[in-house]
């Protein structure tokens, strides 16, 4: 094929690479969709679907002196000008607001069903009926006095607003949301007061501290309330860059019940979150048996949301109820905070908070100086306009005569008199009704107003001093107007300190059940419910036989302690049932290939937190340990006693608390006894030497009271010595050969 471009009837064809041609029609859409679809804007906070769709309803007189009309008029005519997509994406915006679920301040003020709280679908726009609320015409005022510069629309045929003149602050006061090609945004909606006061603080101190800003704004202001339980430090550091995440609690009500019953209300849920989804996955985390403390959930919300929970037991404390709801459920969510905006409406990218007030105040100023100017350029129009009155009744018989009887009057008029053309059809169509006395008077009495006026503006363009005076008294206006007494006025969301994770029992999350853990020597691990198994009625794989059978509780956690002196930590709960023969540990456990297991025992958060064990390995050295520090967060465990190359763990003694000796015996045939406080406690390491061999290895070891003696196994029979004086020495020494009656594997179980 030749690369010379080829004529064709439709223009000219050009080769040009794949990659080459896509890459530049990706680009071109990535950045339509981030400045004229996505990204809001940083000065009226508005996509240009929202803003479209204000102004269209604006222009053809839908506004709050009206009754209401059809959502179909409002969006038929939206598409029909201004935006050249779907009526489905002119409806969803409308309907979003026009929600008080989703917007903090309506900017729709709809009548008919516009979907709920509990994720249902608006009618059919047919079926609803709009109008611009107040607010919206806060956001449109003086658009029709060259407030804003305007654009031609998608087909040429009429021209609509770059931006909004907002005088409300609509960015930070409702928020946005969006996601674009690349990048995002996510804006949480505020309070106006407060909005107002620190935009007021920014005027006078333009480069005051994010400390100070947080003084007047703490933070968002949620249209569904709740409670932020994020630390101040990190909403500051939000604001500082742009860029955070804030959690949000739902709001709940303690009510007494008879006979010491109670219930919990939730009276508030977090932003964003869609009732009916809520309760659907509390309900399914119930008959999964992860709510353990959950009796039962009831929906009894009307207008209002009201959410019954029942505790199983009225033992339960209800905060220790919603705390196990806080944590497995959407009644605590994070908002993820990313103040992503286009700047002038061109280039975007993530402000602070101060940032985004300074823009919001620098709109404000040039909005005041464009409705300025173009108010004069009316009142030198109108002024021109009056003084050629004047000049009609300081000589009246001569207009009236030149009027009647010249053929050209009007330039007649403007030779006489020196007029404008202005001026010359103003007096032709003057009405003679406006040749008496009294209209002289008010006309002289409009030119003082106007002369007045057209001074004070004049003063208002030439000082910077004056123009945000005039921005801080409007602010002082919206502030009172936006106040505790409009009905969206009072905040919403409130402020609490961050509760301490460690209150709450992980064990409350668990619902508690008797069962037996059961583990192979291959090992295959399995909880079989309740206590009553047998060991000869268990089965295992051919070739397998029963090693560890432990009866606890799911609220229990297993450790594993293995040849390389390493703990590993399971919950009971995650343990497969007991169907079948179970599932290797090492799918639950990164034990090496080469490591074997010690021994399992049980941990109990509650009942062992001042329990210690005693470690050692087979070369003689090992430590005492409390037993809540060898609990793993990971599958790969935790080392916690150092083993030489070729040597390996090979005891874990747990060390009651009346015990005051310990006894070490070695394979050669020795056994030393001594004081238990001549070993010290450690958190990780090698240990110190519990017995010294010459030919030999430590073989087994453990704890007592010797006012009780030490016993060993005999077969089915304990043997207990009492006379230990022969063997009591010091840690560290070789020992003396055991008792007669010393089982001959050199084991004291």
């Amino acid at each position: 094929m030749s690369n010379s471009p080829v004529k064709a009837s439709l223009g000219t064809v050009i080769e040009e690479p794949l990659d080459k041609a896509l890459g530049e029609r990706y680009l071109a859409y990535a950045l339509s969709t981030i400045t004229a679809r996505s990204l809001p804007d940083v000065r009226d906070g508005l996509k240009p679907v929202h803003r479209r769709i204000l102004y269209a309803m604006r222009e053809s007189g839908n506004t709050p002196d009206k009754t209401y009309r059809k959502s179909a008029s409002a969006v038929g005519y939206v598409m029909m000008k201004y935006h050249p997509h779907g009526d489905s994406s002119i409806y969803d915006a409308m309907v979003r607001m026009a929600q008080n679920f989703s917007t903090r301040y309506l900017l729709v003020d709809g009548q008919g069903n516009f979907g709920s709280i509990d994720g249902d679908n608006a009618a059919a726009m047919r079926y609803t009926e709009a109008r611009l609320s107040p607010t919206a015409m806060d956001l449109v005022e003086g658009i029709n006095e060259d407030a804003v510069p305007f654009i031609p629309t998608y087909n040429g045929e009429t021209t609509e607003p770059k931006v909004m003149p907002t005088r409300f602050p609509n960015l930070l006061a409702n928020g946005s949301s969006g996601i674009a090609v690349g990048m995002a945004t996510n804006i949480p909606p505020h309070n106006v007061e407060e909005l107002c006061n620190a935009l007021l603080h920014l005027i006078k101190s333009p480069n005051a501290s994010f400390e100070t800003l947080l003084k007047y704004i703490p933070g968002p202001d949620f249209p569904t309330g709740g409670v932020i339980i994020e630390s101040p430090e990190n909403i500051l550091k939000a604001y500082e860059t742009g860029r955070g995440s804030i959690k949000v609690r739902a709001r709940y009500e303690v009510e007494k019940l008879n006979n010491g019953q109670y219930q919990v209300v939730i009276t508030e849920i977090p932003y964003q979150v869609q009732k009916s989804r809520l309760i659907e996955k509390i309900a399914d985390l119930w008959t999964l048996k992860k709510l353990p403390l959950l009796g039962d959930i009831r929906d009894e919300s009307t207008t209002d949301i009201r959410l019954v929970i029942l505790p199983k037991t009225r033992t339960i404390d209800p905060e220790l109820l919603m705390e196990s709801l806080y944590r497995t459920t959407d009644l605590e969510s994070r908002f993820n905070l990313n103040m992503n905006v286009l700047d002038h409406g061109k280039i975007p990218r993530v402000m602070n908070l101060r940032e985004v007030l300074q823009a919001f105040l620098d709109h404000r100023k040039d909005v005041l100086c464009r409705r300025s100017r173009y108010r004069l350029g009316e009142i030198e129009r109108r002024l021109e306009i009056l003084r050629g009155f004047m000049i009609v009744f300081l000589n009246v018989d001569e207009v009236i005569r030149i009027i009647r009887f010249e053929e050209d009057p009007k330039g007649q008029l403007i030779t006489t008199f020196k007029l404008s053309d202005i001026q010359a059809d103003a007096i032709l169509n003057m009405r003679l009704k406006f040749l008496r006395k009294l209209e002289e008077m008010h006309i002289k009495k409009e030119l003082k107003d106007l002369e007045n006026e057209q001074k004070t503006l004049e003063e208002l363009l030439a000082s910077d001093d004056l123009q945000w005076k005039n921005i801080s008294d409007d602010l002082r206006l919206l502030k009172k107007t936006y106040g505790p007494k409009h009905p969206e006025g009072p905040r919403r969301t409130t402020f609490a300190e961050a509760p301490n994770i460690k209150d709450v029992p992980l064990e409350a999350m668990i619902e508690k059940e008797p069962v037996t853990i059961v583990c192979s020597k291959n090992g295959w691990i399995r909880a079989l419910k309740g206590h009553q198994v047998k060991p000869e009625d268990l089965k295992f794989k051919e070739g397998d036989e029963g090693n560890f059978i432990l009866p606890g509780e799911t609220t229990d956690k297993l450790l594993v302690f293995d040849s390389t002196g390493r703990f590993y930590t399971l919950g009971v709960d995650k343990i497969p049932g007991g169907r079948g023969h179970g599932e290797p540990l090492t799918l639950s456990i990164e034990m090496p290939n080469s490591a074997t297991i010690v021994t399992m025992f049980l941990y109990n958060p509650i009942k062992d937190q001042e329990a210690k064990i005693l470690v050692a390995s087979n070369e003689g050295h090992g430590f005492i340990i409390p037993l809540k520090n060898v609990i793993a967060q990971t599958k790969n465990g935790k080392q916690i006693l150092n083993v030489a190359e070729k040597k390996k763990a090979l005891c874990c003694w747990s060390i009651n608390p009346g015990h005051d000796h310990v006894a070490v015996m070695g394979n050669n045939r020795k056994m030393a006894v001594y004081k238990l406080d001549e070993i010290p406690e450690m958190n990780r390491g090698r240990g110190v030497i519990l017995q010294k061999y010459r030919e030999g290895a430590l073989s087994d070891i453990v704890t007592f009271k010797l006012e009780d003696g030490l016993s060993w196994h005999l077969g089915d029979r304990v043997r207990t010595e009492t006379d230990l004086l022969p063997w009591l020495g010091r840690r560290g020494q070789i020992g003396k050969q055991p008792p007669i009656g010393f089982p001959r594997n050199n084991k004291f179980r």
